[in-house]
């Protein structure tokens, strides 16, 4: 388990709940962008550098390696 390509413990990090993982602290998400940012990126003025966690999964099947990008809720 990573979050942004750090890895996470089970039990200090998250727990897993059934078939839920549930992290200890807020997962950030980049949110909908306004017509305002999407103008100033169109134009070149800015950029958007809003925080966005993404959560890799990796686990074993079949004894293949097998790695899942999750969307946090």
């Amino acid at each position: 388990m990573y979050v942004n390509g750090v890895p996470q413990q089970p039990g200090r990090d998250f727990d897993r709940i059934g078939s839920e993982l549930v992290f200890h602290r807020v997962l950030a998400q980049e949110g909908r962008l306004g017509p305002i940012r999407w103008l100033s990126m169109l134009l070149g003025i800015a950029g958007t550098y809003r925080k966005h966690e993404t959560v890799d999964v990796v686990y074993e099947v079949d004894g293949r390696r097998t790695v899942v990008s999750l969307t946090p809720i």
